[in-house]
């Protein structure tokens, strides 16, 4: 089976994050992955991009974390490109569009979640609500969009049994996919989450494309070195 990361942020992007470009391969490289998705906080979230540059600039520079892992991974690792949306307290994964795509379309920070969601499906993307029963400190609430996505992270790495299980039952009522992620910003996380595949996944379109046809099965590992 070949095994993705699909949620990684990195410390270029991600103002969270302490995880290296370098340090993203050593720990995956070692864990015998396949491949990962840099899926960094968007320009609506926890980004250490600047907010007074124009559009295109602020695009570029958000590519860059992705752009940084590849070139550490090149020849160990497949790197794909994706984002992570944070939108009035739901936060949605999303894969198969470019940086391109988002350079062309600064009128999604302007949209609701909903529309957000549904604009983004609609120019053939696969839209997973992330992590959707989180509780923390930085949230006042809530918001569950299981109508306008595709699917539900329903194994989050950060999260605990009640907040992952909550989301296997929200995917299952109404008939959405399911994938896994670590959600991970260090390399020291322990415990891991993804998606694995009989065979290799060979661009970010090709995974929203497989995810959607049903294909792929969650996983959860441990890093036995942390």
């Amino acid at each position: 089976m070949y095994r993705y990361e699909t949620h990684l942020h990195t410390s270029l992007v991600s103002a969270c994050s302490q995880f290296e470009p370098e340090e993203i391969v050593e720990k995956y490289v070692r864990l015998g992955y396949r491949g990962l998705f840099v899926t960094d906080h968007f320009l609506n979230g926890n980004t250490s991009v600047p907010k007074d540059l124009p559009w295109e600039e602020r695009i570029a520079r958000y590519a860059e974390g992705y752009k940084a892992v590849k070139r550490a991974a090149e020849g160990d690792l497949d790197v794909f490109f994706g984002i992570e949306s944070s939108n009035r307290g739901a936060d949605f994964l999303v894969y198969g569009l470019d940086e391109k795509w988002y350079a062309a379309h600064p009128e999604i920070m302007e949209l609701t979640p909903r529309d957000f969601c549904l604009c983004l499906r609609k120019a053939g993307a696969l839209v997973v609500q992330a992590h959707p029963y989180r509780e923390a400190f930085y949230l006042d609430r809530m918001t569950l969009l299981p109508f306008a996505v595709d699917g539900i992270e329903a194994i989050n790495a950060c999260e605990n049994e009640r907040s992952n299980g909550l989301a296997k039952t929200l995917a299952s009522a109404y008939g959405l996919i399911c994938t896994g992620g670590s959600d991970i910003h260090s390399k020291s996380k322990k415990q891991l989450a993804g998606m694995e595949f009989e065979t290799p996944i060979t661009s970010s379109k090709d995974y929203a494309a497989r995810v959607m046809r049903g294909e792929g099965s969650l996983f959860s590992i441990t890093d036995p070195s942390v």
